[in-house]
């Protein structure tokens, strides 16, 4: 992928791209999955890398690493209510902040789809206890009559060298 600099960015409203990340979080927040779902373009990939945040998550480890149909899959599993990781749901709220434009990359679609990077907290309650999530999340935003839709998301923890104690949800 090739990425331009915000310089050379069509123009965009920076309220309406933070409004759709914001809109993404809290439907992830409250489980509203089928909402979730339908922000994602076909070709959508996921990521939240291990060790190697910048490494190639075809040769290396990841805490996910999604395709559209993975995205699906794993869903599915969560609807039924028996994915132990997440029986009973955790209570979430997700921090979206210093949102910035990057700028634009091609997708292997040959879109032009926004690059878009923001910080996020997630706090997590369970009755294990609570978790703080600290990390950096690229988007790739492609825009459709709709509005923008969620083509990559990246996310690189702040601890991801270290190991987890649990990550049951999708962040």
């Amino acid at each position: 992928m090739t990425t331009t600099a915000p310089e050379v960015t069509p123009e965009v409203d920076i309220r309406d791209v933070e409004a759709f990340l914001y809109r993404e979080a809290r439907y992830a927040d409250e489980n509203d999955y089928d909402a979730w779902e339908a922000l994602w373009t076909d070709d959508a990939i996921y990521w939240v890398p291990a060790a190697d945040a910048d490494g190639d998550p075809l040769t290396t480890v990841s805490v996910i690493f999604d395709n559209r149909n993975r995205i699906s899959t794993r869903l599915k599993q969560v609807r039924t209510g028996k994915r132990y990781a997440q029986a009973p749901p955790s209570n979430l709220r997700r921090l979206i902040s210093n949102v910035e434009i990057l700028g634009t990359v091609t997708a292997p679609t040959g879109d032009s789809d926004l690059e878009v990077g923001a910080n996020v907290l997630v706090f997590e309650s369970r009755e294990r206890g609570n978790e703080l999530w600290g990390g950096r999340i690229t988007y790739h935003l492609r825009r459709s009559p709709d509005g923008f839709r969620l083509s990559y998301k990246k996310v690189v923890l702040v601890d991801h060298d270290k190991a987890i104690p649990t990550l049951g949800f999708l962040i």
